[in-house]
């Protein structure tokens, strides 16, 4: 072969290895993977792990291997900015999942809608998230699907007739889980004794406790994330009440149990996930989440895994053309039609209703679960 033939057959095999490097698809994960939220942040990211491996093992999409760009927003929304801007504009990804608490949503999501990039919400339950743009998705389910469920299931449980209110006043999560609590309740005719709140970081909530106690209700509804709601358990028990206690999904992590142990027995919570969930898709789910990371799944790994798939079925629609912000709305257009049934059961999503005129993005379409804690563990309500 001459010089220039050679020349000429390793500047193809270069443009031919650049080209398939290219058609990796990079997307980006800002979670919480340091900091009080990692408990929900790691677990996020090793769903996401989990999914992303298993589509590559068999090809990947349409050929094109995924490639996850992992970042620690720290559950902070001054990190959760930094995070996304260093995705977008340096690692150009394709599109970004997380941040993982809503509070950070709030403030990194109109980024990646400014500059026409999907961002995916596995954790973000809050209402208003998906009013920040057409290019925010999620398939956590809201708290105003699952909230009302879960308090008509334990007004007939516990036959409760009036309630106390606890939450976090200072978080956009907590918040919005209080909101919707109020009108659910309001709704039931169910009669509110006290609300108290708290403030993050708080350790102490004897004072709120003891004002709860004496308006004695027969329950007590905490919008709180896992770790404080914990502690007000044990909190609560060392006064002496024995209220069972109605949460949201906050309270669907391992670290509840840890802390509270069995005194969080009787505790309600909605979800659109439960380990309990006998179908195929959940249990191999579950067998292989354990037998890579060596730990149970929970609520979070299981909503981050099955994004992952619904963001794989979308790109089997997506013809990659290399070009960035070409490729960023072609998969935009694509997931909204997206329907699966995985580990967290049958998805879709539903178009988000628009809000001060500005076009909305898509919220996620799941059945809400109501469990019960019994024995340092939630098992399903019958």
């Amino acid at each position: 072969m001459s010089y220039r033939l050679k020349l000429l057959a390793a500047a193809t095999f270069l443009a031919y290895s650049t080209l398939s490097q290219a058609a990796d698809i990079k997307i980006g994960v800002a979670e919480a993977l340091t900091g009080p939220a990692a408990k929900y942040g790691v677990a996020i990211k090793n769903g996401f792990t989990l999914a992303a491996d298993q589509i590559n093992a068999k090809g990947g999409v349409n050929g094109n291997k995924i490639q996850l760009v992992a970042e620690d927003e720290q559950g902070k929304k001054e990190e959760a900015i930094n995070v996304f801007k260093k995705l977008l504009f340096q690692e150009k990804v394709l599109m970004i999942f997380g941040p993982t608490l809503s509070n950070s949503a709030f403030a990194a999501d109109p980024i990646a809608n400014a500059t026409k990039t999907v961002v995916f919400g596995t954790s973000n339950t809050a209402d208003g998230i998906t009013n920040m743009g057409p290019f925010t998705f999620r398939n956590s389910v809201m708290e105003a699907d699952v909230l009302p469920v879960t308090t008509r299931a334990a007004v007939k449980q516990f036959n409760i007739k009036k309630v106390a209110i606890l939450y976090g006043n200072d978080d956009a999560f907590t918040k919005s889980g209080y909101d919707v609590f109020k009108s659910a309740l309001a709704e039931q005719k169910i009669p509110v004794t006290d609300t108290e709140t708290y403030a993050k970081g708080d350790v102490d909530f004897k004072a709120q406790l003891t004002k709860i106690k004496a308006s004695n209700p027969d329950a007590i509804v905490c919008s709180c994330l896992a770790e404080e709601a914990a502690n007000i358990i044990l909190q609560t028990r060392s006064l002496g009440m024995k209220q069972p206690f109605v949460g949201g999904n906050g309270f669907n992590s391992p670290k509840l149990f840890e802390i509270a142990k069995d005194a969080a027995d009787n505790t309600l919570m909605g979800s659109p996930w439960s380990a309990e969930n006998p179908s195929a898709a959940n249990k191999s789910f579950m067998a292989d989440y354990k037998a890579k990371f060596g730990s149970d799944p929970d609520q979070f790994a299981a909503q981050a895994f099955d994004a992952m798939h619904i963001v794989a079925e979308a790109l089997k629609k997506v013809s990659l053309s290399g070009n960035l912000e070409k490729d960023r709305l072609a998969l935009r257009d694509a997931l909204p039609a997206v329907k699966i049934e995985g580990a967290t059961g049958k998805f879709a999503f539903r178009r988000a209703a628009p809000k001060d005129g500005k076009e909305a993005g898509y919220d996620a379409q799941q059945d809400a679960i109501v469990n019960i804690a019994k024995g340092g563990k939630f098992v399903l309500l019958k």
